[in-house]
């Protein structure tokens, strides 16, 4: 039998979180480990969940003007040199191509990291008026990233999935419009369908995006008090338009320097669902994106096995009617306890069990994964309770991550105090903050915590008046972690 077959989780969650993740993502299927490190391969059950997240977000980017492009993997050293020219320590982790076959190349093409470069230099031969504008495209591609010291699969990998969106804008005020409106977008997927509450805000000049004006950042607190960045959108301002020329003749009929933002989320949401919702027994899905939403087992004796699975397919095809998405486990040659043990490691939202008796009863079991708790439902009341019930248990989810985020934000006014908490129990800690680099680098030294987010609300600095390291006035309230 395959080692990765479900064993069940062997540590506790809470006792060793980096080996509980590593065991449910594995012996979960939603990956496996590939041949190279730093490299893994996305298994069906896992990169099902990607394309449900896909395709929410993409029906959400078409409905509102943007579309989907490709862009080759691989960038010609002249076109990436451009952004290291202009914007110092930009893309240290690439992956170089030299040779093709026995061949070597003239100039080094590097794998992609992301794919500003690529872009903007087909941009600037598209846009040449301002009727050109806006242009919002959006692409579906991975990327590539060498040198990754600590790699977790799905949160940090040396290959990623992801989705990168890039615009094209008249003004400034358009294109920060356009930042601030996608940050929303990802907010909201976030937080209604994966279940997952973020704090919103700016990155500091040093953790911003280089080349932007602005980086706004989604970022959300795993179940070991960690802080992981969710999403992020970037106001790029001209500064990429200027390098690489993209230009567009204005209404003024003189000629001007496009404006333009990108912004991205990848699979770490999957990585981030697994560490605030599992338990453990595994992985526990949200209903909204998990690719089996109820999975419906017929208990059976050898003689009862033909009537039972009969129902049980009779059931499922009545439960899919309602768009639902649904397995049937007829499988013979697992016991339903192990079959049970299976979809809850693997975090399937509802499980329906049918025997002998219930069907004589004209009713049903139903055990919720979040809560594992019985529910008993007679059949012809199954399409009016099965959606509320999914619905409970995506709410159920959200109040459950929003009382982990909010146990793990502190304040401090002091950097031993600062100190005591992320050495303590983690998670996000307030303090006031005078906006010099040099107190945010003295502050990471001394806690191995970085500046996570300028949060966009709770601005008070009556409560933050002094910098946490020089004492000097404060200007912003910043929220420190150490951080995936």
């Amino acid at each position: 039998m395959d080692s990765r077959k479900p064993l069940g989780i062997s540590v506790k969650k809470i006792e060793d979180f980096s080996e509980w993740y590593l065991q449910a993502v594995l012996k979960g299927e939603l990956l496996d480990y590939g041949p190279v490190k730093g490299f893994i391969v996305l298994r069906p059950y896992g990169y099902r969940i990607w394309t449900i997240l896909s395709e929410i977000l993409d029906k959400i980017l078409i409905a509102t003007g943007h579309e989907n492009g490709f862009l080759p993997l691989l960038i010609p050293e002249k076109i990436l040199a451009k952004e290291k020219q202009h914007f110092s320590g930009f893309n240290p982790e690439v992956y170089w191509v030299t040779a093709a076959g026995n061949n070597p190349l003239s100039e080094r093409l590097a794998l992609r990291p992301t794919s500003e470069a690529i872009a903007y230099s087909t941009f600037s031969n598209w846009i040449k008026s301002y009727r050109d504008l806006p242009l919002k495209m959006n692409f579906w591609n991975s990327a590539l990233r060498a040198d990754i010291k600590g790699t977790k699969p799905l949160i940090r990998s040396s290959e990623f999935l992801w989705q990168e969106g890039h615009t094209v804008h008249e003004n400034m005020d358009e294109a920060k419009s356009q930042s601030q409106e996608i940050l929303e977008v990802y907010r909201k997927i976030i937080e209604e369908d994966l279940a997952i509450p973020c704090i919103a805000g700016y990155k500091s000049e040093k953790e911003k995006f280089v080349g932007a004006e602005e980086t706004f950042t989604l970022e959300g607190i795993m179940s070991d008090g960690k802080a992981l960045q969710m999403a992020t959108s970037h106001n790029l301002g001209q500064n990429f338009s200027k390098t690489f020329g993209i230009k567009y003749l204005g209404r003024d009929n003189q000629e001007h320097f496009a404006w333009q933002t990108s912004w991205g989320l990848s699979w770490r949401l999957i990585g981030a669902v697994v560490m605030v919702h599992g338990d453990d027994r595994g992985i526990i899905l949200p209903p909204r994106i998990a690719p089996i939403q109820i999975v419906i087992v017929p208990i059976f004796r050898d003689e009862d096995a033909h009537d039972v699975k009969r129902s049980a397919v009779e059931i499922g095809t009545i439960l899919r009617s309602n768009k639902l998405r649904i397995l049937v486990d007829d499988r013979d040659e697992y016991t339903s306890g192990w079959k049970f043990n299976e979809w809850e490691l693997k975090g399937v939202p509802l499980r329906v069990n049918i025997g002998k008796r219930d069907i004589a009863k004209g009713e049903l079991e139903l055990v919720r994964r979040d809560t594992r708790e019985r529910i008993y439902c007679k059949r012809d009341e199954l399409m009016l309770r099965v959606p509320k019930i999914l619905d409970e248990i995506q709410g159920n989810l959200l109040i459950q991550a929003k009382a982990l985020l909010n146990g793990c934000i502190s304040q401090a006014n002091s950097l031993n105090a600062l100190k005591s908490i992320i050495d303590s129990k983690g998670g996000f800690v307030m303090c006031g903050w005078c906006e010099d680099q040099e107190c945010e680098l003295r502050i990471k030294e001394a806690t191995g915590a970085d500046i996570r987010v300028i949060p966009f609300v709770g601005q008070d600095l009556s409560r933050f008046p002094t910098c946490v390291y020089c004492e000097s006035k404060a200007s912003r309230v910043a929220m420190f972690a150490q951080a995936y």
